[in-house]
This record gives structure tokens, C-alpha cells and sequence, in this order.
């Protein structure tokens, strides 16, 4: 089981999570921001801290976002597990999910 970043975070992307989370696995997109989901530890840190309650537990994914199990997982097929998003820094790519949506928050 590992936490998801939904919706609410595109285009807005707080970062009071990345500040919070423990294991640094929190990365950053171009639009939103990613947990990785081999690298969460599952401690929840993230959840209350979300401005914009854009992080849910896995089980507890609104059907409405069910896309962005996948969006989460799939944004690090190309680049693995890093083993932590500092050193990496703002990856210059989304999914191609959010890549697609119209802007956010607007």
C-alpha cells in the first residue's frame, strides 16, 4: 500500500508534503507533484499537511481519481527509483495523463 497524489495538486503544487515526508520520496513534475510508490514507507506524514487534501491512502482514492493510481506508478518508469527526489530536483515531464489536462486552480 502506498499514498497517491490526486487531482487537487495539479497546477498547484504546495510542497508543504515534500517538506514533510520523512523518506524524500515525493518528486516533483513539471504540473504536480508524484510519490513514489516503492519508496513511501507509508508513515502518512504527507495527508494532513496538503493544503488542498490532493494526498489519499490508496484504499481510500476517490472513484473520480482512480486514474491516479496509475499516474503515481507509472511517472517513474522511466526514471526508476532514484532513492530520494532532493537529488534530483523538478523532473522536466509529467505523465502523459496530466499532461493532457486542461490548467488547474484557474
Amino acid at each position: 500500500m502506498t499514498y497517491i497524489i490526486g487531482l487537487p495538486c495539479v497546477d498547484i503544487k504546495d510542497r508543504a508534503c515534500v517538506e514533510e515526508c520523512p523518506v524524500d520520496c515525493i518528486y516533483e513534475g513539471n504540473r504536480m507533484l508524484y510519490i513514489h510508490p516503492e519508496e513511501c514507507v507509508d508513515c502518512g506524514a504527507c495527508e494532513p499537511v496538503c493544503p488542498v487534501e490532493a494526498i489519499y491512502y490508496e484504499d481510500d482514492l476517490p472513484a473520480d481519481q482512480a486514474e491516479f493510481y496509475d499516474v503515481n506508478a507509472q511517472f517513474f518508469d522511466s526514471i526508476g527509483s532514484p532513492g530520494g527526489a532532493a537529488r534530483l530536483g523538478v523532473i522536466d515531464a509529467d505523465h502523459p495523463h496530466v499532461e493532457a489536462l486542461p490548467p488547474q486552480g484557474e
